[in-house]
């Protein structure tokens, strides 16, 4: 018997939030025996439902027709999430679905509608960063915790912004089938093998996959735990007994990524970690981050968060005084 995925949908929804998700379930069906995932789309009305990039997805039976067991619910986010949870006979849908599922889960401020249907009460939950503040404060009864991609607390799952979605959906595969089988439907859909829950929203360096070889491993850790050293290609493979050619093609090979790029994104990373952590000046934490100057830490952090560093520290301290 297939497993039974219902994804519930609204008007303005995050199209990626369900499209995600469900080619990694589908994706799952071509590597698994039987049972492999039913997707179903459902929301307060049947019909032509459309996200918020103005394309439709239909939703063949309303919300409150859906029956039978379900294995996974999975409730995806939109900007007009905040209109939604006004709408009784969408958070009540949600609540008696949940009550017949295996497991329940979230995609980005989709978390909001199950806060508003009573099913993270007492849970640690996360949502997209930019709105875990708001969430903490509507629903107090709920530990928000806005760094992990994706958190899994007893049957309920919820994840961070939008891609993250992508990771939920590969964390349950594994769950259901193990993690090789979530590898291979990261690698067929051409994404980086799957996030481990507690990374961080904001993580660089996870970006990219760990290497099978051991020297190429204690290569990534020396880049993550010195930012500020030589992190040349020369220096590199010289600590790794390798010549530079060699170096880079196995490093690009076992991670995804060059050693260049896989080095910035792991100075981004300390940047953002001193960002939110310390108070020094840009220039400070420009250095120690092993970026140099300003001008270039601020051209770094518009490539990966699109957005400054000033306004990062703003927002996460924003956000952290909301939970104070």
């Amino acid at each position: 018997m297939q497993r039974r995925v219902v994804i519930v949908i609204f008007n303005g929804f995050q199209m990626f939030d369900l499209a995600g998700p469900a080619d990694v379930f589908t994706t799952a069906n071509l590597l698994v025996p039987e049972p492999g995932y039913r997707v179903e789309v459902t929301a307060v009305r049947a019909g032509a439902v459309p996200a918020q990039n103005g394309i439709a997805t239909l939703a063949e039976t309303p919300l409150g027709e859906v029956a039978g067991p379900i294995d996974t619910l999975m409730v995806v986010g939109g900007l007009s999430v905040p209109e939604h949870l006004r709408d009784r006979k969408l958070v009540a849908g949600v609540a008696r679905l949940a009550a017949g599922a295996r497991r329940v889960a979230s995609v980005c401020n989709g978390g909001f509608l199950l806060a508003e249907a009573g099913l993270l009460g007492g849970r640690r939950a996360t949502t997209h960063w930019l709105v875990a503040g708001e969430m903490a404060d509507r629903y107090p009864d709920v530990e928000v915790d806005a760094d992990p991609i994706y958190i899994r607390d007893g049957n309920v799952w919820t994840s961070a912004g939008v891609s993250s979605g992508v990771d939920l959906a590969l964390a349950l595969v594994a769950d259901d089938h193990g993690h090789k089988v979530a590898r291979d439907v990261a690698r067929g859909l051409v994404v980086y093998l799957h996030r481990p829950g507690g990374q961080s929203q904001f993580s660089a360096p996870m970006r990219a996959a760990v290497p099978r070889a051991e020297p190429l491993r204690e290569i990534q850790a020396f880049i993550d735990a010195n930012p500020a050293e030589d992190l040349s290609v020369p220096a590199l493979a010289r600590r790794a007994g390798m010549s530079e050619r060699h170096f880079s093609r196995v490093f690009t090979e076992q991670t995804g990524v060059s050693p260049g790029r896989y080095v910035e994104r792991s100075r981004a990373d300390a940047a953002r970690r001193l960002l939110e952590t310390t108070a020094h000046p840009l220039d400070r934490v420009a250095r120690e981050a092993g970026l140099g100057v300003p001008e270039t830490l601020y051209r770094v952090f518009r490539r990966h968060w699109r957005v400054s560093p000033g306004d990062y520290r703003r927002r996460f301290r924003s956000k952290e005084g909301s939970r104070s």
